[in-house]
């Protein structure tokens, strides 16, 4: 049976071989770190937000999963920067032989596994943060108004900070506060004529007015910030309703949410991307040197060329003669049948 991708190494392409994997093992240990970061900073940001997010959205999937992809990216550099260091010295190799069998299968099953997934993750899950960004906005600003609503009593307070942190408004634009009540009933004057006509001509009893909260306000803007009756082109000189980014945040907080977690989501799948092709490389060399060094007994400037392979036959080999085995060794054995006695010899005829 002849082996997988076969490849002869002399003494100092051997040599060349650990040298050079104990660097590409340092190298995954750094992309496994970073991954780590990345996949750790998006899991607070996404934590922070969680307000804003609805709480069916996947997307915290994501970093979850990259978390424990780097953690075996990281094990894995560390582990194979030891093991291709330690090849180099016939007596520090020996403790290693048993460590890269482990290795390989670990790293190839889990570490593979999860960092495929995690770049699956990173094309598929874009889409849902989309509508879980759509409907935990809608949410946010539904709840500002109650400030004294168990489990409500802090969504003016982030929705606030929100704004102002990134520069937005609304969820898609300042005037989607104009169809919302955002200002609680407790601060509002029920003998006041116009708040009774605002909330009776509406159909749900809110109380809408065409104004916006203090957090949508832009401190950029050289003259006070409007407020209120911002759709009347009349109510507010020299102000324009048409350009209102000369006095309010005009992008919408989807925009600017979906824009920042989405460039953080980009990051990170870069990290995995290249953490995935590290990973490969240095599964590869550490197979082709575990099994060039086996043939030498583990010592790598033993004399003569030696063989590294991927496995020691073709896949349908392998498959058959784990078959054979399993049969055979699953095969009931045969009973053992009675002797059988020999017939009882005749008289000889007397003479």
């Amino acid at each position: 049976m002849a082996p997988v991708l076969p490849l002869v190494l002399p003494l100092q392409p051997r040599i060349r071989l650990a040298q050079g994997l104990w660097l590409l093992s340092w190298l995954l240990a750094l992309a496994g770190g970073l991954t780590l970061l990345c996949s750790g900073h998006l899991l607070v940001q996404l934590w922070h937000l969680s307000t804003f997010l609805a709480p069916s959205c996947p997307f915290a999937t994501l970093p979850q999963v990259a978390l424990a992809a780097g953690t075996m990216a990281l094990g894995t550099g560390l582990v194979g920067a030891g093991a291709s260091r330690a090849s180099l010295d016939a007596a520090q190799y020996p403790p290693w032989r048993k460590v890269l069998g482990p290795l390989l299968v670990a790293g190839t099953a889990a570490g593979g596994g999860l960092l495929v997934f995690a770049l699956g993750l990173t094309l598929a899950l874009p889409g849902s943060l989309d509508t879980g960004l759509e409907e935990g906005l809608g949410t946010a600003l539904a709840h500002y108004k109650d400030t004294e609503v168990p489990g409500h009593c802090h969504a003016k307070r982030l929705l606030d900070e929100l704004q102002l942190r990134h520069h937005c408004c609304g969820r898609h634009g300042y005037k989607d506060w104009f169809g919302v009540q955002w200002v609680s009933s407790r601060y509002l004057d029920p003998s006041d004529q116009d708040v009774v006509d605002r909330i009776q001509s509406n159909v749900e009893g809110l109380y809408l007015i065409d104004g916006v909260p203090f957090s949508c306000c832009n401190p950029h803007s050289p003259r006070p910030c409007l407020q209120s009756r911002l759709s009347d082109p009349h109510a507010h000189p020299l102000f324009d309703p048409r350009q209102p980014s000369l006095n309010l945040w005009t992008q919408g907080c989807h925009a600017a949410l979906l824009g920042h977690l989405q460039s953080l989501a980009s990051t990170l799948g870069s990290m995995l991307t290249v953490t995935f092709m590290l990973q490969i490389l240095v599964l590869l060399g550490l197979r082709y040197l575990q099994t060039a060094l086996e043939g030498l007994g583990g010592i790598i400037d033993g004399e003569g060329e030696a063989q590294g392979y991927l496995f020691p036959s073709g896949l349908k080999d392998m498959l058959k003669t784990a078959w054979l085995q399993g049969g055979v060794a699953h095969r009931p054995a045969p009973e053992e049948a009675p002797a059988e006695e020999a017939p009882p010899k005749e008289g000889l005829p007397e003479a």
